[in-house]
């Protein structure tokens, strides 16, 4: 759709339409039982509720849309673009809901991935036809970006998985349903079709994909256990940071200590949700920063970045529905840390 295209109209009568070519197969029970849906594989459906009333349309869709990788700010371009219809006729972002409006909104068309495959050894922790699991090493970037435009997990991702990866977060970030930073190491999920991938990302925003790590942080938390509700937003002072304001997103992390030491405390935290550098915000902003942050703390010459580790990593299985619990041992170099800091 161009930027200026206005919202599809005669749609088929039955929605069928040949499956743009490369596209990944839709998941079964996807399907009606004659293998057509109701729409063009691109326009999705949705009906407010009466408890939605007095949303802004805008706010309302992001919520909605989250699971296709769309921002509050990418809902607006769709508006804007005229890729959006309340009850058949074009409407502003700021449209307030009444409840039972019925919405349709053209999608953007998946991007072939743009990163080039490369035979980056990868340790797989899990793998099937839908999603993969690895433990990324410390120094890899999740995807393409500037100052990295190759070398990346997505790079060894599309030469292990031969290119079946989802499209739907663009050509520079195949399969990518959540990241952790370049030298946070630990275990990540990529989805190998866009069914598995609007699944898992639905499971990030209903917390079913649960997340934990393990982290070395300065000093020792009074308290065994706690919880920081603290909201994050770009910091003011240093736009390549994030920081606790009060404008900023809902963000929750659930820590415990596992063992205080030297000096440090070994914690082991859960997120609730998955702002960035999370935890590296949280634990700075309690006092006790991670270990070795370059950003959020002091960087340690015993250690090559923030001591930080996701250790675990539970997920219902987009196809079969079964729940999937995994973890993967401390790195060498946080093992080392913690040994030479036991009291």
């Amino acid at each position: 759709m161009s930027a200026r295209e206005p919202f599809p109209e005669g749609l088929p009568a039955n929605g069928c339409e040949p499956r743009p070519e490369g596209l990944s197969e839709p998941c079964p029970d996807e399907l009606p039982a004659d293998d057509c849906e109701p729409f063009p594989e691109n326009v999705r459906e949705l009906c407010a509720e009466a408890s939605d009333g007095g949303a802004r349309l805008d706010a309302w869709l992001s919520g909605r849309l989250s699971a296709d990788g769309l921002t509050r700010s990418g809902v607006a371009r769709l508006i804007e673009r005229g890729a959006v219809a309340v009850n058949g006729a074009p409407a502003p972002k700021n449209l307030r809901l009444r409840g039972g409006e019925r919405v349709l909104v053209a999608l953007p068309a998946p991007e072939p991935p743009g990163a080039v495959p490369q035979d980056i050894p990868l340790d797989v922790v899990y793998e099937d036809s839908d999603v993969i699991v690895v433990n990324k090493p410390a120094g890899m970037v999740a995807h393409p970006a500037p100052g990295h435009p190759d070398k990346t997990l997505v790079n060894a991702l599309l030469w292990h998985c031969g290119g079946t990866l989802s499209g739907i977060n663009g050509a520079l970030r195949p399969g990518i349903v959540h990241r952790i930073d370049r030298d946070t190491t630990g275990l990540i999920i990529a989805a190998k079709n866009d069914c598995a991938h609007r699944k898992l990302a639905a499971q990030l925003q209903d917390h079913t994909l649960s997340r934990t790590y393990r982290c070395l942080v300065a000093g020792s938390p009074r308290e065994d256990a706690g919880t920081i509700d603290a909201p994050i937003g770009r910091s003011a002072k240093d736009r390549k940071k994030m920081a606790v304001r009060a404008d900023g997103r809902p963000a929750v992390t659930h820590w415990e200590v596992v063992e205080r030491l030297r000096g440090c405390a070994d914690l082991q935290c859960r997120l609730e949700t998955g702002r960035t550098h999370q935890i590296r915000v949280h634990t700075a902003y309690i006092g006790h920063p991670v270990l070795g942050d370059p950003v959020y703390g002091t960087p340690r010459p015993d250690l090559t970045g923030q001591c930080l580790h996701a250790v675990g990593l539970r997920f219902i299985h987009p196809r079969t529905g079964e729940t999937i619990e995994l973890s993967c041992p401390l790195p060498e170099e946080f093992i080392r840390a913690r040994e030479k800091r036991k009291l």
